[in-house]
């Protein structure tokens, strides 16, 4: 089956962005989200996408005109989904939010549709059952600023049929994607099993005091050769999602640290806007953050 009509679930930071992509490479899509302000977002956030592909990709003012031109933006999921070849669902991080979305699309998607999850920290498998078609289903999960850093990790869970992995491994390389197959699966795939220990022994580190953020990112970016630290790096993954994952996790396990890490990141960031670089202030200011300051290294 060849994909031609691609509806994606969730217009946040990522899923704009895997519309925009999808769409600049020759796809139909079509972006669903709860209500009509949601919509609203989704168009300025994603047209705010036009001038990186012109600048990093070297596109013209017509082939990223005509990207957009290509989506069409639907706060009624029947509608969105009426014709999709693949489902890509980039929802927020909360188990009972995609248990309920994929309830509600396994009742009005064709019989057709295959369902992608963009889960960076959930695991396919535990919303195989909800969508009613777990034959349809895995996960199919992407970077950050997705048309430089083009990965595309493909992960089945046990009850995927395997002819379905190899469609959606042959579309990741359609829309630009190096495509990724994992075999089994594994919170956090290959990027965030390297990239989430990574972020959290950061936070730790500012959340028992040890250091300040400026000293935690200099400290990586001198010794590695890293172009950003860990709090730049949470920046462009926005702090809205640390927060969810650190939550989980204190919320799971009780621990302390994350308590306190859940509660300075809502307190101190999410609760004065300071979101990340896509609402212009997160742990740095943009767009002159303090880290791309030439001094900044010495």
């Amino acid at each position: 089956m060849n994909f031609i009509n691609v509806t994606v679930a969730g217009s946040g930071v990522l899923g704009s962005q895997i519309a925009y992509q999808t769409a600049f490479k020759g796809f139909n899509v079509s972006v669903y989200d709860i209500n009509d302000q949601a919509i609203d977002k989704a168009k300025e956030r994603i047209s705010k996408l036009k001038p990186n592909y012109q600048k990093d990709l070297g596109a013209s003012v017509e082939e990223v005109n005509a990207a957009f031109d290509r989506i069409s933006f639907y706060s009624d999921l029947s509608q969105a989904v009426a014709d999709a070849d693949l489902v890509i669902e980039a929802v927020p991080e909360v188990v009972a939010i995609k248990t309920e979305f994929y309830q509600n699309l396994g009742k009005v998607a064709p019989e057709k549709t295959i369902f992608a999850t963009n889960s960076s920290t959930l695991l396919p498998s535990q919303f195989a059952e909800a969508t009613g078609r777990p034959e349809k289903f895995l996960a199919l999960h992407f970077a950050n600023e997705i048309w430089r850093n083009n990965t595309a990790e493909i992960m089945n869970h046990p009850g995927t049929d395997m002819k379905v992995f190899d469609q959606v491994v042959e579309f990741a390389k359609a829309i630009g994607m190096v495509a990724l197959p994992l075999h089994k699966e594994q919170p956090g795939y290959i990027l965030n099993s390297l990239l989430v220990p990574f972020l959290e022994a950061a936070q730790m580190l500012l959340v028992k005091e040890v250091a300040d953020v400026e000293t935690i990112d200099k400290t990586w970016m001198v010794a590695t050769g890293a172009p950003l630290g860990p709090f730049a790096i949470l920046d462009v993954v926005g702090v809205t999602t640390a927060y969810n994952i650190t939550n989980a996790k204190a919320q799971a396990s009780g621990d302390e640290n994350f308590k306190k890490l859940a509660e300075l990141l809502k307190n101190e960031y999410i609760d004065k806007g300071k979101l990340g670089r896509e609402t212009g202030e997160g742990f740095y200011k943009y767009p002159n953050p303090s880290f791309l300051n030439p001094d900044f290294l010495k």
